[in-house]
């Protein structure tokens, strides 16, 4: 019976070491776990600290340091990058205001993107359309950009550019589309709308060559006002300001269309009539229409022409293509090529005397493009 004992002693003895251990063990992973955590906690209270505020450069300070001159080898850039994939650029984003006895009406879109390989990236808030300011002495429209961090996630910098910095990007689009769509003898360059984004592009354009100017607004007195400006500006003894948008289809090769987009502006018989510059063709760079009630070309010139997208599936929904898609003339198969295509040499630019027709809507990859350029230049000040 002894041994019964003993084994019985035995096996008591292990149960409690057994059931010891277990405890020591729950103790131990307890207190494992209360280690991690505050030491989670620690980091994560240090890595939010550790972050600097972002740094606001105002209106006065963005304006007097950036120009259009100084975005168009990064817009170029961006458009390469573009064509070979490497832009995450996500479908903008509109929200409406509708008028109220509280709000409205207005518009704010949100753009951004990111160039691959690029130290930061963007995104955009531009609000427009909000005409009741007029009262107020305000303008009707006003943006931010805010410039991120790629490689921390951190803002850097908020860009208060009251849709500035979008003039000077959709203008270094034009430069790059002049460069890539037109030859050097497309020297007869007509700007139809004469407001800021017009100065820009004809700064662009005085980028890529030298130009005979003619103008055209349905107020005249802006129209002569742009002309002297911007023959001052560029060092230009002839722009012209014209009687009417026909005639100054009829004398240019080169047109800038930058209107509000609520009709269009020009009409196919007048570009087929012109009789001074058959031997290379019309180039029709287009920037007014970014919202799918706009549209400053018509169907049957863009169902005639060579027609480029800065971004296919946004000229599809908000751009001149979205028109000419909805009225069953063309069809997405019918674009030529997205402007970033033919800069990187997928696809040729002009080759004839063809009616060439670029679309403009504004893409994030501008956006990151002209983001890097200010943070680049206003950081440094």
């Amino acid at each position: 019976g002894g041994s019964v004992v003993i084994n019985k002693e035995y096996f008591s003895l292990k149960i409690i070491k057994f059931n010891n251990n277990i405890m020591m063990s729950s103790i131990s992973r307890l207190a494992f776990r209360r280690a991690i955590q505050q030491n989670q906690q620690k980091h994560r209270t240090l890595a939010t600290s550790s972050f600097p505020p972002p740094r606001l450069f105002d209106y006065e300070t963005v304006t007097k340091n950036l120009t259009v001159s100084d975005a168009i080898s990064s817009v170029e850039e961006a458009f390469a990058a573009l064509a070979n994939g490497k832009v995450d650029v996500p479908m903008p984003m509109h929200i409406g205001i509708d008028e109220s006895p509280t709000a409205g009406p207005g518009d704010c879109h949100i753009k951004g993107g990111y160039v691959s390989n690029t130290p930061t990236f963007t995104v955009k808030l531009a609000c427009v359309s909000f005409y009741k300011n007029v009262e107020k002495n305000l303008p009707p429209g006003s943006g931010i950009f805010l410039v991120v961090n790629a490689v921390t996630g951190a803002p850097l910098g908020i860009f208060q550019e009251n849709r500035f910095m979008t003039d000077l990007r959709t203008g270094a689009a034009g430069a790059v589309a002049m460069k890539h769509c037109t030859v050097p003898s497309q020297s007869h360059v007509g700007f139809i709308g004469c407001g800021a984004i017009a100065r820009n592009m004809a700064r662009a354009a005085a980028a890529v060559r030298d130009f005979k100017g003619y103008a055209y607004a349905l107020d005249r007195s802006m129209a002569e006002e742009f002309a002297a400006d911007m023959g001052r500006e560029l060092g230009m003894d002839d722009f012209t300001v014209l009687d009417s948008a026909e005639e100054l289809c009829g004398v240019s090769d080169v047109i800038f269309t930058q209107t509000p987009g609520g009709s269009t502006v020009l009409e196919l018989d007048w570009l087929l009539s012109r009789g001074n510059n058959e031997e290379h063709g019309v180039t029709i760079i287009a920037s007014g229409s970014d919202q799918p009630t706009k549209q400053e070309i018509p169907n049957d010139v863009l169902k005639a022409s060579k027609y480029v997208s800065d971004l296919t599936k946004q000229t599809s929904r908000v751009g001149e293509l979205r028109g000419a898609l909805q009225a069953g003339v063309m069809t997405e198969d019918d674009v030529y090529a997205e402007l970033g295509e033919i800069v990187c040499g997928k696809k040729p630019g002009r080759e004839g005397n063809e009616i060439i027709v670029v679309d403009l809507t504004g893409t994030g990859a501008q956006d990151a493009a002209i983001g890097q350029v200010a943070w680049d230049i206003l950081s440094k000040k």
